[in-house]
């Protein structure tokens, strides 16, 4: 079986903004058989991109459609003329667009982070083909220290020289993924960079850090609100992954999580923060289980 991807695009509409409206275009990667009934969408965190999940892809790929998008502003997709669409609604709009191109008529999810809070949003919409669900070390309530980390990196310009230069920066502020051999780090770091000069530079547009950083409190507890409810509503299975020593999702969370709404299974890693790459053998294991299981 071929063990890369094909890459493709698909057109969506920017929300409405300040300024005019506009298209842009969605990078999307696919493995496995695209006639396939069962279609697993993959959705990366805040700063990443789609072959985040090629090693989970590849276990996935002889029994399902796998699609992975690059969320707007990040990978090969495209830029937003207003820095203020990267949101939620933004994404999941870009969603539902992907979702009509793919023309099935039910998919399961994975997300990581905010890929899990996009597949929240989706699966929560009336007549939503979101059967299962896979949310990654992300729930409703997320901790304001682990926001305020991410936000001291996020948008910052860098220039690296080489890949393995990069790598080592990205370590620097993902040592919470937990252990990875060399080997691994540098499969998942090689897609974040574009080349820029006689080097590399991140592959996402730094101005997805507008939003993050200019959200207030007040709206952090609005956001907090319409996420529970939105959980709260679904009745789908769902899978709970958490690094015990996330600093995004408390056990506290977690556990809430598994008593009400769909009362999500939960599956912890020791020795693994914000988040779980999805790349060790045991955490592949712990989605495969869930998503082929009958």
């Amino acid at each position: 079986m071929n063990q890369s991807p094909r890459l493709n695009h698909v057109l969506c509409v920017d929300t409405p903004s300040a300024t005019r409206m506009a298209l842009h275009r969605m990078a999307y990667w696919e493995w496995g058989d695209p006639a396939s009934s069962h279609v697993v969408v993959c959705v990366h965190g805040l700063t990443r991109q789609g072959r985040d999940f090629d090693t989970l892809a590849r276990a996935l790929a002889p029994h399902c459609r796998v699609v992975c998008p690059d969320v707007v502003g990040r990978g090969r997709s495209g830029r937003l003329e207003n820095p203020l669409g990267y949101q939620l609604p933004q994404y999941v709009s870009d969603m539902v667009c992907l979702l009509a191109r793919l023309d099935v008529e039910a998919v399961d999810w994975v997300g990581t982070s905010m890929g899990g809070l996009i597949g929240l949003g989706v699966a929560s919409l009336a007549g939503s083909p979101v059967r299962r669900l896979v949310l990654n070390d992300v729930g409703p309530t997320l901790e304001p220290a682990s926001l305020l980390r991410i936000g001291q990196y996020l948008g910052q310009p860098a220039h690296w020289r080489t890949l393995d230069e990069a790598a080592d920066a990205m370590w620097q502020v993902s040592s919470s993924f937990g252990p990875h051999t060399r080997a691994q780090w540098l499969a998942l770091s090689e897609p974040q960079t574009v080349p820029d000069g006689d080097g590399c530079k991140p592959h996402y547009d730094p101005a997805i850090a507008i939003p993050f950083k200019s959200a207030t409190p007040e709206l952090a507890q609005a956001g907090q609100a319409l996420m529970w409810q939105a959980y709260d509503a679904l009745r789908i299975p769902t899978l709970l992954l958490r690094g015990a020593e996330s600093d995004l999702l408390s056990h506290a969370t977690a556990v809430g999580m598994t008593q009400r709404g769909p009362r999500a299974r939960l599956v912890e890693f020791a020795g693994v923060g914000h988040a779980p790459t999805l790349v060790q053998d045991d955490q592949v294991d712990a989605v495969r289980s869930f998503l082929l299981s009958p």
